[in-house]
């Protein structure tokens, strides 16, 4: 098996103190903000610095981790930061950007304060958002939109099994 190697730097980290999000770019890639005003969203990616050990990577597998889910769920079919590569994806809402600061304040992020950045792309309902997606029937009464996703009721969904 090949298990190439990247080398993947941070561009900033994200910012999360009593209730208030943002993300700190660093002074190097500030420029990469240019026009990035105007899109509500972005998509973050940010490293799950504080799982990421030689065990949580080797594992594939987890025993039923959501209530309504079947017994046994691979890693690829959940969003669950403990995974080979610990990328975590997260559709932000923008509440501001200071390009002279690198500061772009958001609505939430679920990420811990600290938590590096490693990319941000704009989000562009031509390329993110699909007609005709179909979900798995233990999931499909999860929310259709990200809007309505903070007023579910997660913690009834994760069994939290091990």
């Amino acid at each position: 098996m090949d298990h190439t190697q990247y080398n993947i730097i941070s561009i900033g980290n994200v910012g999360s103190k009593k209730g208030n999000y943002s993300i700190s770019i660093y002074k190097a890639f500030r420029q990469g903000l240019t026009a990035l005003d105007g899109f509500t969203h972005i998509q973050v990616l940010w490293w799950s610095h504080l799982i990421d050990d030689e065990e949580n990577r080797k594992r594939v597998i987890y025993p039923k981790p959501y209530t309504k889910g079947p017994d046994r769920v691979g890693v690829f079919a959940t969003r669950s930061p403990v995974r080979p590569n610990p990328v975590s994806l997260t559709a932000a809402q923008v509440i501001s950007i200071d390009m002279e600061s690198g500061i772009i304040e958001l609505a939430y992020m679920d990420a811990e304060h600290g938590t590096p950045v490693i990319d941000i792309k704009p989000y562009h309902p031509s390329t993110e958002r699909i007609k005709h997606a179909a979900t798995p029937e233990w999931c499909s009464h999860w929310p259709q939109w990200y809007e309505d996703s903070g007023s579910f009721d997660w913690g009834s969904e994760m069994s939290f099994e091990e």
